[in-house]
């Protein structure tokens, strides 16, 4: 299993950025590894929702079927996806208040391949450090779509 953990400091109140996060229609502004949103579950994000994304990780395109698993409104997302070959992901979002209308915005992507230790280590392999530099890269862009509609 590989985990990756990014945080960053939006100068926007906590509401705004859930607004934001949890819209399926808003990831193409954000998610640096997001193609395209095959489907979705219409209405306010609640247990059991589900959305199926197509991303993109060093030219490999790929679909994942993400169910929502915990929420908590408008402070914790925590998503469960099934890609191919029989891997898994899960991808929290964690949202606190870090003063006068400022988020603390913690998110952490556990992603699980398939194939026991050798999967593990192709997984190290073909995605290296591509996780972590696209989760920087995604908050870095969530940050910026965020502070600018203030």
């Amino acid at each position: 299993m590989s985990i990756v953990h990014a945080q960053i400091r939006i100068d926007a109140p906590v509401r705004q950025v859930w607004d934001v996060v949890m819209d399926p229609k808003r990831l193409h502004e954000w998610v640096s590894i997001h193609r395209s949103l095959d489907s979705f579950s219409a209405g306010p994000p609640k247990k059991g929702a589900t959305m199926v994304q197509s991303l993109r990780i060093r030219g490999v395109t790929f679909r994942v079927q993400w169910t929502l698993v915990d929420v908590n409104e408008p402070c914790l997302a925590d998503w469960e996806g099934k890609g191919p070959a029989h891997s898994r992901a899960r991808t929290r979002y964690e949202l606190t208040n870090d003063g006068d209308q400022h988020t603390l915005f913690d998110y952490t992507n556990e992603f699980t391949t398939p194939g026991g230790r050798l999967g593990v280590a192709a997984s190290r392999v073909i995605v290296g450090a591509t996780s972590e530099r696209e989760a920087h890269t995604s908050l870095q862009q969530l940050k910026t779509l965020v502070e600018r509609k203030m």
